[in-house]
């Protein structure tokens, strides 16, 4: 079968691999319909991931938003996963033994291993995977069902912000998750104002119901966003840019006793005013993957918002063109906001 195997760093090749066998208790066979690239497969592409674990990860199959058809179900599988179902791909699997998953949040276990990074992911015609992580979904569209995923950390993301209904709510960063974090605020009855200097990312914004800025520079953000939200500033700001100088904008804006909650992903220093930190008794809080329930959550979310998220995918590639795919995607961020691998 086929496979777009990651050899080393930036070297993509379209391979002949070994099918899978068939599933075993608790297992499935997924056959991949949609994957989308996004930033994560760039960096794990690059060589970004592998410096900061201090291991080399390669050769890999890249690919964890996904969707796809149950091919088979193995014994001991949840009676309702079903042979010809679409699913969406939940791509962690936790320890179960450290702190984090002793608590409750094996989103972030010690031990992690993510489908596409640590394991081979659905860049391929057939993948086994464990039934715990897949979700049936009704979309009609695979490439809708692939957003999934990059949903799912949204939906993360506000619960940890706790967004609430009639919250003034700022986003920076309007590419594929700063869309799903308006949605996800808008979903939850919240005020969003998406921020970001490219007005093509923005145009894509219209669709969740959020306002948008295009700001010229850092004091026209803060300005401009303090004047929208009203006295009381936006009491939640997320930084889903990974600029390290957002972020500094970031903590500048959000009010005294507000949330910030960081979705970016950087290997830099950002230079923030610590004193803004304890002065304004900011929360800040981290985002990475989601639990479980919080994706479930997100496939209820894109089954109501979908219409909202479905043009967040601009270009389609087939899996022979996943080389010239993940190029291009890292090479046109204004142009590209989602591409999908269509197999």
């Amino acid at each position: 079968m086929r496979a777009a195997v990651t050899r080393s760093r930036g070297v993509m090749e379209l391979l002949d691999v070994p099918e899978p066998g068939d599933p075993g208790p608790g297992e499935v066979l997924v056959r991949p319909e949609a994957v989308g690239l996004c930033g994560s497969d760039f960096h794990y592409f690059r060589g970004d991931i592998a410096d900061a674990l201090g291991v080399e990860l390669y050769p890999r199959v890249q690919g964890h938003e996904a969707a796809g058809i149950l091919e088979a179900v193995g014994p001991d599988c949840p009676h309702q996963l079903q042979v010809g179902q679409r699913v969406a791909l939940w791509p962690l699997v936790a320890c179960g033994r450290c702190y984090p998953c002793r608590i409750g949040r094996g989103n972030v276990c010690a031990n992690i291993e993510l489908i596409g990074i640590h394991r081979d992911g659905m860049l391929q015609d057939l993948l086994r995977v464990p039934a715990s992580q897949v979700f049936p979904v009704e979309a009609d569209d695979a490439a809708l069902a692939a957003l999934i995923e990059p949903v799912s950390i949204a939906v993360r993301a506000v619960g940890r912000g706790r967004v609430d209904a009639g919250e003034k709510v700022v986003v920076f960063g309007a590419g594929p998750i700063g869309q799903a974090l308006a949605a996800a605020s808008i979903d939850r009855g919240a005020s969003v104002l998406l921020v970001d200097p490219l007005a093509s990312r923005l145009e894509h914004g219209r669709r969740t119901g959020a306002e948008l800025l295009a700001p010229a520079d850092k004091v026209e953000a803060v300005g401009a966003a303090r004047e929208w939200a009203g006295d009381d500033g936006p009491v939640v700001v997320f930084e889903a840019t990974g600029v390290p100088e957002v972020a500094g904008t970031a903590v500048e804006l959000v009010p005294r006793a507000g949330r910030l909650v960081i979705v970016g992903l950087s290997g830099e220093d950002a230079p923030v005013r610590v004193g803004d930190l304890a002065f304004k008794e900011v929360d800040v809080l981290g985002v990475s993957c989601c639990n479980g329930d919080e994706f479930a959550e997100a496939v209820s979310l894109v089954s109501r918002r979908g219409d909202a998220l479905a043009g967040l995918v601009t270009h389609e590639f087939a899996l022979g063109e996943s080389p010239a795919a993940i190029e291009y995607a890292m090479g046109h961020p204004a142009e590209v906001m989602k591409a999908v691998i269509r197999l």
